[in-house]
């Protein structure tokens, strides 16, 4: 068993050892506190057949915990839509917030195990920032991940993925991602 005291994620080394330093270098930056960091990586599974069975929520949820390794919050709808069949305070899907260790644990498993294992996979999409160093994903499938075990999973539910840093800009954050070695396209 790994010693917690002394443990140390090897992305989180990574950029301790080499990708500040690139990133100084590449940026100029005077001040190390300027260089771009990773500040917490959210995932959110939302679960449209909850409107007819509450228990798609409950399997999403833990799902989502064994993907994380922590436990997930169920997310609720905030406003009653007719249209929908949506009641206020209905439970519409599930969500996990990563930060420290546990974050770039994901990170790593993302890059080098789950995305090489999407099918027909040629990279992720360079243009997918908010402007303001924030980048977000879609899985189609949640089965990616090897903590899932496809026989006995009912349905294949998507998830999103949101990666925040605190660049100031889409340059600065798809260039830190490209160090963590996120398979970009363009």
């Amino acid at each position: 068993m790994l010693d917690q005291a002394t443990y140390t994620p090897r992305l989180k080394a990574e950029y301790k050892g080499k990708i500040r330093a690139a990133m100084k270098a590449e940026f100029a930056y005077k001040n190390d506190m300027m260089i771009p960091r990773l500040d917490k990586i959210v995932l959110n599974m939302g679960v449209g057949e909850a409107v007819k069975d509450t228990k798609k929520v409950k399997q999403a949820a833990e799902e989502l915990s064994q993907i994380a390794g922590q436990k997930a919050v169920i997310t609720k709808a905030k406003k009653s839509i007719a249209g929908f069949r949506v009641r206020e305070e209905m439970p519409l899907g599930c969500k996990v917030t990563l930060r420290g260790d546990k974050m770039y644990e994901f990170l790593d498993r993302l890059i080098n195990v789950a995305l090489p294992r999407v099918r027909d996979f040629r990279g992720v999409k360079g243009s997918s920032f908010d402007g303001r160093g924030n980048y977000a994903m879609g899985l189609k499938e949640h089965i990616v991940f090897p903590e899932i075990n496809f026989d006995k999973v009912d349905e294949v539910l998507g998830m999103d993925i949101i990666i925040c840093t605190n660049a100031k800009n889409d340059t600065e954050a798809k260039a830190l991602l490209k160090h963590f070695n996120m398979p970009f396209t363009s």
